[in-house]
């Protein structure tokens, strides 16, 4: 597979200019999609333009100065996306996390420093493990083991300490719930849960909200209870 991806057929995610140069980076293969992230020397340059070049983008990285998830990354190509958090050292010292804009495009969102270490997966799936515990995957690829009693179900969210991936807290996917909409019509919005419509069909279950409105239970993340728990664009925190 190439390293490069014609400009026109970039994902709609992507918040960069339709006309350019003809080529740019494609997201290495990793943990999440390639239309649902966005490779770390675009947003270097891009959306921080804290480097003009992809060659002063590269240069940044090897310097070690950027974090993803608490652990610092290399590889120009890999794809930043929902929910990870990016930290830039010194002298910058900022911190961002990915999410969606009412557009569905992807961008950061400044956040305080120690919210930098925390991070809401979504579960995607689970399995059970010998000795009495569960694999849950997570929207981002990674693979926790378990307490099978911990009573996680397909579409709760599990707050993470980073880099430790230690489980701090689980919010489930029930009626009362604080949801950000990933996907859909209704991306980028925040909305309380008021039921969840499981269909004996082919069709997606859906989620109900008190707004009005309802979505693919895919697209729904849970992020709190009373308030969200971590920060959102302004004009949705509650």
């Amino acid at each position: 597979m190439t390293r490069r991806l014609k400009r026109r057929a970039a994902p709609r995610a992507w918040q960069v200019p339709r006309k350019g140069t003809k080529w740019i980076q494609r997201v290495a293969p990793g943990p999440h999609a390639q239309d649902q992230s966005i490779p770390l020397v675009m947003v270097l340059r891009d959306l921080k333009h804290l480097a003009r070049t992809a060659r002063e983008a590269r240069r940044i990285l090897r310097e070690g100065s950027v974090r993803v998830d608490g652990k610092v990354v290399h590889d120009p190509a890999r794809g930043v996306g929902l929910m990870d958090t990016i930290s830039f050292a010194a002298p910058l010292d900022e911190h961002f996390r990915v999410l969606k804009d009412p557009r569905g495009k992807l961008v950061l969102v400044s956040i305080p420093a120690g919210e930098a270490t925390i991070k809401l997966g979504r579960v995607r799936r689970k399995t059970a493990v010998r000795g009495g515990r569960i694999q849950v995957t997570l929207h981002d690829g990674r693979n926790l083991l378990l307490p099978a009693k911990g009573g996680w179900k397909v579409g709760d969210s599990l707050k993470l300490q980073l880099p430790e991936q230690k489980v701090t807290g689980h919010l489930p996917l029930q009626p009362g719930q604080l949801a950000y909409v990933a996907g859909g019509s209704h991306v980028g919005q925040l909305a309380r849960v008021e039921r969840v419509e499981v269909r004996n069909s082919p069709q997606p279950n859906r989620v109900h909200f008190a707004e009005g409105f309802s979505t693919t239970k895919e697209y729904v993340f849970i992020v709190g209870t009373d308030a969200p728990q971590i920060t959102l664009p302004e004009g949705l925190a509650r």
